[in-house]
């Protein structure tokens, strides 16, 4: 069972993605500070930009989202395992305490 993630955390998540696309996007788009309105060359380069890191970021989720089904699988059977390995360590302490 996938917990589900508080909005505020969902939030977050996004504004840091959208601030460090922004930051990424203007830095490699912007030239020049000394005109108010971008140019049509800077103003191509951040929709091509913000384009391709929003297509980016939709596959990294897909393909996240398809991956953590096995994932959460692996983890429980771990935390299984582990869990097994305690109570038998724990059965095997209580053996030895009480033939001593």
């Amino acid at each position: 069972e996938l917990v589900p993630v508080p909005p505020l955390l969902q939030l977050r998540d996004f504004l840091l993605v959208y601030n460090r696309m922004t930051e990424l996007c203007f830095r490699h788009c912007v030239s020049n500070l000394n005109y108010r309105l971008l140019t049509g060359r800077e103003e191509t380069c951040l929709d091509s930009c913000a384009g391709k890191l929003v297509h980016s970021n939709h596959r990294l989720m897909s393909a996240y989202v398809a991956l953590m089904p096995s994932i959460m699988q692996r983890r429980i059977s771990d935390y299984e395992a582990s869990a097994a390995r305690v109570s038998q360590n724990s059965a095997q302490e209580g053996l030895s305490a009480a033939t001593a």
